[in-house]
């Protein structure tokens, strides 16, 4: 299994994404993203979607050379229309103007709207704890949800992520998570790998519980703490989806079909400026000490650092390698 520099793997998804049809800053910023999710071990969110980003762009379930529309509908609102395009490069574009917003009147909210999955939530609200903002963030999927006791999708995984700045630049506590007991991708993992899946993952199609990953792929995950999850993928559902005016989770194409129409997603971010409230990183570093006060014990997300490289198993480098040809 090679090592692999995240530079190694920056400049391959750069090639594979520019090979099959992606302008040059979309490109880059996308392999950007894929450095930064297997940076930080997160195989789902990075290599792991490249063949599918690139099989995509071909046959145009993903458009990689529109220009994201952004607007600023009130003072503290900013829209911008994906166009189809990839979530990332429409977050990209508008960040700067929610950010404006967000110092001039405390509180902002960025809505993205008709775009491509997001992947990693954690991946945006660490940019805006990084520019000193309190940040939220959350997207709707494609079904995967019944409702607790029910066996009918209606709601995708539908990830919250929820960062907090340190005052210097930095991220004092992070979590980024489905609304689910887990996440899709580790059930597909699971099942490419033959592997059972723990109970109270997934029900099967009928409603019952189940240990086997392709059961769990016919059926239904479970949300997290029941109701409680449920409620939370359901708030994801109307903010990201309902609030944007994109295609709601239950009539979302699976994410990775090669070809397909748009996934039409939406995304919700709220920036809240802490600058306000005296003593506010006094507060949360006293937090994060209370914390700690218990041997292993932290803050979610506290002291995360990037590796400088990775792990990647052959069979997937050599293919991956591939993608820099042309189609």
């Amino acid at each position: 299994m090679p090592e692999v520099t995240l530079d190694q793997i920056e400049n391959l998804s750069r090639e594979a994404l520019l090979a099959h049809g992606a302008a040059d800053w979309v490109a880059d910023e996308m392999a950007k993203t894929i450095r930064v999710a297997e940076g930080y071990g997160n195989r789902i969110c990075g290599l792991y979607y490249l063949e599918s980003y690139c099989q995509q762009l071909v046959t145009g379930r993903v458009k990689g050379d529109v220009e994201p529309e952004v607007t600023r509908l009130r003072s503290s609102h900013v829209s911008v229309d994906a166009k189809f395009g990839f979530a990332q490069t429409a977050y990209a574009r508008a960040f700067p103007q929610a950010l404006a917003a967000a110092r001039e009147t405390g509180v902002a909210v960025m809505t993205i709207a008709h775009a491509h999955t997001c992947t990693s939530v954690g991946y945006f609200t660490e940019q805006i704890a990084q520019a000193g903002m309190i940040g939220l963030g959350m997207t709707n999927a494609s079904p995967i949800v019944a409702p607790p006791g029910g066996k009918t999708r209606v709601i995708g995984t539908n990830p919250i992520a929820f960062a907090v700045p340190d005052g210097a630049g930095g991220v004092a506590m992070q979590f980024d998570q489905s609304t689910t007991s887990v996440a899709l991708g580790k059930i597909t993992m699971a099942n490419a790998a033959g592997e059972s899946i723990p109970e109270g993952w997934a029900i099967d199609a009928e409603g019952a519980a189940t240990t086997d990953p392709a059961d769990a792929l016919q059926g239904s995950l479970v949300s997290s703490g029941g109701h409680k999850g449920w409620g939370f993928g359901l708030m994801a559902e109307i903010l990201a989806s309902a609030l944007t005016g994109t295609t709601p989770s239950r009539d979302v194409k699976g994410l990775k079909l090669a070809d397909a129409p748009p996934h039409d997603l939406g995304q919700f971010f709220l920036f809240i400026d802490p600058s306000d409230a005296a003593g506010f990183a006094v507060a949360v570093t006293a937090l994060g000490s209370a914390v700690a006060q218990d041997p292993g014990c932290r803050m979610p997300g506290q002291g995360k650092t990037a590796r400088a490289s990775v792990s990647v198993p052959d069979a997937l480098w050599t293919s991956l390698n591939t993608l820099r040809e042309k189609p």
